[in-house]
């Protein structure tokens, strides 16, 4: 290595092709937050081959270069890529600094790969939503090589659709404040012989509303766990017009963008930029001196409003984002039933080592999305969430170090709560058909848990009690409080719910927990 970073200085496009020759990690970090270097991946890229400046610079001494690797992935904060792409690199520290470089190169040709992958998929589905026709596409920022340092996301698409001779012409949104959509997306089509127009920003909903647009495709900078999009300032405005007009709305980005930690958009951090980007246009004043400013560098798209999210392992049909939209609506069908009265209740999903859990203290017949945190299974832990999670978090986590739970339903339902009342260890229920969507066939022994106000005390019980015992059913009774139960999605443990609660009913009604045997000693 020579020590340098050599990238296109993107502030100087289209009027000059500027080399931008990086040494150290103060210029790469200048470079990222000037957006001479910009787009998710290409950041992220770069925030790899700086923890490799880095490594070299301080070789043997691990400490300053992971104080500079934080430096770097601090220096823009809504990108998902840039910190990833730190912190790949700097796993391989350990094993010198030629292998952290080692592992940026490796970023790099995984990069052409990824996005030529997922514009493949992205163009495949393009032409299922509008077939039989040239498309007319509408893309807003820059998503090609300058923003990838490969091939493109949003504007790969476009490529792969033009090689198919399926591109009518590309509208592009010029990209306030800094153009980037002028200045680099139009130059990087005319590169590519791609036919296009630009477009002020604001008349992009008036060429849908006239029949000018047939499909929406951009990139993004961070995908949240629910499927909400943070992409440039104007992709929001985009969406509810395409939504609107029936216009499919397509993102493409890479797998390192979704940052599954992140339940939803409302806990996505989004930068803001220097009022001067507004202020002013090439150093000439546009507004009064003192003139208040907002200039948020992204907005966040809801995930109802993005027709597809599509990476290189193509498009997402991701349970994560189904589940998400689910546990508010299968927390109200629960909270009219009755069963989650007050604030009481939770539900859970799964998500990799997290859980997405409905917060603490909020009826559940009110509940939406932004309602929802994300805890570590590990230790219960808060990850991310404006809400407090539930104060039942730890029965949640007990169950999903335990078993392979994928989603959990903790309620309150009359009759079983009833049954559980000065109940020993476990209680066996015989005879019922309901058994069956409990997973076993005519017997079923269900644990009962002590009540604790430590609910850490409940969860550490219940799962030693699964460990030790991998066979027991998947539902569980907390004395005089209430049930919980689990399954393979949010409709299994709600399934599961409702037949126990609806055989503790008949249980309640007939007065006895176990049938069949008496009606076998008449005859």
């Amino acid at each position: 290595m020579d020590g340098a970073l050599v990238t296109v200085d993107q502030r100087a496009l289209p009027h000059e092709l500027r080399w931008l020759r990086i040494t150290t990690v103060d210029e790469l970090i200048e470079a990222i937050q000037t957006l001479a270097i910009r787009g998710a991946p290409a950041i992220g890229l770069s925030g790899a081959f700086g923890v490799a400046l880095a490594a070299f610079t301080y070789d043997g001494d691990a400490e300053k270069v992971a104080s500079e690797a934080a430096r770097i992935a601090s220096a823009r904060p809504t990108a998902a890529n840039l910190a990833w792409g730190v912190q790949r690199a700097l796993a391989k520290l350990p094993q010198g600094a030629q292998a952290v470089l080692d592992e940026a190169l490796e970023i790099l040709a995984e990069g052409d790969r990824v996005n030529r992958a997922a514009a493949t998929h992205a163009a495949d589905l393009v032409q299922r939503l509008c077939p039989d026709r040239p498309l007319r596409i509408l893309t807003h920022c820059n998503t090609g090589p300058l923003a990838t340092a490969t091939f493109g996301t949003a504007l790969g698409t476009l490529q792969v659709l033009h090689t198919r001779d399926a591109i009518d012409e590309v509208l592009v949104n010029e990209t306030r404040p800094l153009l980037q959509g002028a200045r680099l997306t139009t130059w990087e089509l005319a590169q590519a012989g791609i036919p296009h127009r630009l477009a002020v920003d604001s008349a992009a909903a008036w060429a849908m509303a006239t029949g000018q647009v047939d499909c929406v495709v951009v990139g993004a900078d961070r995908i949240s766990a629910d499927g909400s999009v943070a992409n440039k300032i104007g992709t929001y405005g985009l969406a509810v017009a395409a939504h609107r007009h029936g216009i499919p709305f397509i993102v493409v980005a890479p797998e390192s963008t979704r940052d599954l930690a992140t339940a939803t958009g409302h806990g996505i951090v989004v930068e803001e930029r220097d009022p001067a980007e507004i202020t002013h246009l090439v150093d000439v004043a546009t507004a009064p001196t003192g003139t208040a400013v907002f200039n948020p560098a992204f907005d966040v798209t809801p995930a109802e409003l993005v027709t597809a999210v599509v990476t290189e392992n193509g498009v997402i049909d991701d349970a994560n984002h189904v589940a998400t939209g689910q546990i508010p609506r299968i927390a109200g069908e629960l909270y009219a039933r009755g069963w989650m009265p007050g604030t009481a209740g939770n539900i859970s999903v799964r998500i990799g080592q997290t859980a997405l859990i409905t917060g603490s203290g909020l009826s559940k017949g009110e509940l939406t999305t932004g309602d929802l945190v994300t805890v570590n299974i590990a230790d219960s832990q808060q990850v991310s969430g404006t809400r407090r999670p539930s104060a039942e978090t730890a029965i949640h986590t007990a169950i999903y170090r335990a078993t392979d739970a994928q989603a959990v339903v903790h309620v309150h339902p009359p009759h079983a709560t009833t049954q559980s009342i000065d109940a020993p260890a476990a209680l066996r229920f015989s005879g019922y058909e309901l058994i069956k969507g409990l997973g076993a066939t005519d017997t079923i022994d269900i644990p009962v848990f002590d009540n604790h106000a430590d609910v850490a005390h409940i969860g550490a019980d219940i799962q030693r009690h699964l460990t030790e015992h991998p066979e027991a059913p998947p539902v569980l009774f907390v004395a005089g409080h209430g049930v919980t139960a689990w399954g393979v999605d949010l409709a299994q443990a709600r399934d599961r719910v409702e037949c126990l609660e609806a055989m503790c009913e008949l249980a309640t009604l007939s007065g006895r927990r176990e049938i069949g045997t008496h009606r076998e000693e008449a005859r």
